[in-house]
C-alpha cells in the first residue's frame, strides 16, 4: 500500500524511520550530532568522528551507547580506548587519572587471589597477590559435609579440581585428596606436566593416578577459610580480607555460624578501634538474608551487597537494612555510571567486580569507586600509580 506524500511522491504507509537521536551528555561519540537512517553524509561523519575499535565491544555495552550521566561530576565520559596488558605489565598508554585527590586512594582487591598468574583460592594465588601489593583478598567459601570453610566458588568441585561432586557433599578429606591446580597449568599452557596433562581431569595416567609427590601443594591443595585467615595475620603489613558466602546451600545458615565463629577466634568480630581503621574483615554476598545472619551475630563486621543487577529498589543507592557497601558488577557501572554517585550520597561506599579491563578501571577511577575487585591486581596497582 502507498499513499502520495506532500511532495508528490509516493510513500509505503507505515511506520518511518526517523532521524536518530544525536549524542548525549558524557557521550564519545565526536563530531557527529546530527545522524539519518539513509544519510550516507551524516553516516560519513561519524565514521570519522569514531574510530573503529581494536577489539569488538564486551557483552553487556552496545556500540555508540550514550549512558545517562545525570549525577556524575562534569567532564565525565566514558573512556573509549583500545589499551591491553602485556607481558605481566602495564603498557597501557592511558594511566588512570584520580579526578578525587581528596578522597582515599581505590584499593585493589586480588579476585580469589591473584587469579590470573595463579589456580585461583590455592594458597599461592593469594601469596601472590600479597606480594603484588594487592591492599585485600576475596575468596567465596562453602562448608563442607563435616562443617569446614573451604574456599571454592563453585557448588561442585568438577570446574577446578580432578573430582566430582558437590562441596557440601564431600568432606574436607574427600577435597584434600584432589588436584585444584593443574587445570590452570593447562590453561597457561604450561609445561609443569608433559605429557600427563591430559590424563589430570580424570586422575588416570597409564591406568594409575599421577604422581603427586612433586607438585606444590600450595598450587593444588584445597584451601580451607581458617589457613587464609592464618596468612593474612602473619602478613608483614594491613591485608583485609572479603570474604563472599554463596548461597543457595544445603547449609543455609549454618554458614555464617561457622563464618562469625571462625572470625571470632581471630579477634575480627571486636568493634573497630576507629572510624577510620575499620575491622580488616568484610563478609559479601548476593544474600540480603546471609548478610542480616552476620550482621546480627557480629555487628561490627562490615557487609557488601553484592549485584548482578540494578533493581528498581536499590536504583537511587540505597542498601538494605544494615548493609553500608554497594558491591555492583561492572555490567551495572557502564550502563548506570551515575550509580556511584547516588550510593555516596546515600552515604554507602562502592566495591565493584570484577574488575580487569584497562578501560574499566579508567572508569572506575573517573566515578570515584572505593575498591576494584580484579583478577589483576599487579597491574591495576601499576595502572592507577600505586606500584
Amino acid at each position: 500500500m502507498f499513499r502520495t506524500s506532500g511532495y508528490g511522491r509516493p510513500t509505503r504507509r507505515g511506520p518511518r524511520a526517523g532521524p536518530t537521536p544525536g549524542p548525549q551528555a558524557g557521550s564519545t561519540e565526536g563530531s557527529a550530532t546530527v545522524r539519518t537512517a539513509w544519510s550516507s553524509t551524516a553516516l560519513a561523519a561519524r565514521t570519522t568522528a569514531e574510530p573503529k575499535r581494536g577489539r569488538p565491544p564486551r557483552s553487556g555495552v552496545r556500540p555508540g551507547y550514550a549512558p545517562d550521566t545525570s549525577g556524575v561530576q562534569p567532564g565525565y565520559a566514558r573512556p573509549t580506548g583500545t589499551g591491553e596488558w602485556h607481558d605481566n605489565a602495564v603498557s597501557y598508554a592511558r594511566p588512570a587519572q584520580d579526578p578525587h585527590p581528596d578522597r582515599p586512594a581505590m584499593s585493589v582487591v586480588a579476585h580469589r587471589g591473584a587469579s590470573e598468574d595463579a589456580p585461583e583460592h590455592t594458597l599461592a594465588a593469594y601469596r601472590k597477590a600479597i606480594e603484588d601489593g594487592a591492599d585485600a583478598l576475596e575468596c567465596d567459601v562453602r562448608l563442607t559435609a563435616d562443617g569446614h570453610l573451604v574456599c571454592v566458588h563453585d557448588r561442585r568441585v568438577n570446574r577446578t579440581s580432578n573430582g566430582r561432586g558437590a562441596v557440601s557433599a564431600l568432606e574436607l578429606a574427600d577435597l584434600a585428596s584432589l588436584d585444584f591446580g593443574s587445570w590452570k597449568e593447562e590453561a597457561l599452557g604450561g609445561e609443569t606436566f608433559g605429557a600427563e596433562a591430559p590424563y589430570r581431569r580424570s586422575g588416570v595416567f597409564g591406568g594409575e593416578a599421577p604422581d603427586r609427590q612433586n607438585e606444590d601443594p600450595e598450587r593444588t591443595s584445597v584451601l580451607t577459610l581458617e589457613r587464609l585467615l592464618e596468612l593474612v595475620a602473619d602478613a608483614d603489613r594491613r591485608v583485609e580480607l572479603a570474604i563472599e558466602t554463596k548461597h543457595p546451600t544445603r547449609w543455609a545458615g549454618q554458614v555464617e555460624e561457622r563464618l562469625v565463629e571462625l572470625l571470632g577466634r581471630f579477634g575480627y568480630t571486636k568493634p573497630a578501634i576507629s572510624a577510620d581503621r575499620p575491622s580488616p574483615v568484610r563478609v559479601m554476598s548476593f544474600s540480603a538474608r546471609s548478610l542480616h545472619r552476620v550482621r546480627a551475630a557480629a555487628p561490627a563486621i562490615p557487609v557488601v551487597y553484592l549485584m548482578q543487577f540494578l533493581t528498581p529498589r536499590y536504583r537511587d543507592g540505597r542498601l538494605p537494612a544494615g548493609v553500608g557497601i554497594a558491591g555492583p558488577g561492572i555490567r551495572i557501572l557502564r550502563a548506570h555510571p551515575e550509580y556511584v554517585a547516588k550510593a555516596h550520597r546515600a552515604g554507602n561506599q562502592v566495591h565493584v567486580w570484577t574488575v580487569n579491563e584497562p578501560d574499566d578501571v579508567v572508569l572506575c577511577q573517573e566515578l570515584g569507586v572505593d575498591a576494584v575487585i580484579t583478577n589483576r591486581p599487579k597491574q591495576v596497582r601499576r595502572q592507577l600509580g600505586l606500584g
